[in-house]
């Protein structure tokens, strides 16, 4: 992985939402709907971090039906993961842990 590329995918996690949104679907995809409920964010908010997220290659959307489901890429999804909750970026991994209020 080329190092701009890398840079463009650490600086759209450097954000707590985005955080968190990559957090939730490393671990399963979900919906816009599903994700705003999960991270406690309005929608507007959520679809403008995932379209940044989208951008830098994190994150997938695909429309179904009137929702669209999001999903860590595929191209991310292919690196077989060290953890149930580890995202591998190439120029590195991350280990998404549970905090006790997102699993309530």
């Amino acid at each position: 992985m080329g190092s701009e590329l890398c840079v463009k995918r650490l600086e759209s996690l450097a954000v707590d939402t985005r955080w968190r949104i990559v957090g939730e679907l490393v671990v399963k995809p979900m919906t816009v709907n599903e994700l705003t409920a999960q991270i406690g964010a309005n929608q507007y908010n959520v679809s403008k971090h995932l379209r940044i997220l989208r951008k830098a290659g994190i994150v997938e959307a695909e429309k179904t039906g009137i929702h669209v489901e999001c999903s860590i890429a595929e191209a991310l999804r292919q690196k077989p993961p060290k953890g149930p909750a580890d995202l591998d970026l190439g120029c590195c991994t991350f280990r998404f842990e549970r905090s006790p209020k997102a699993s309530e």
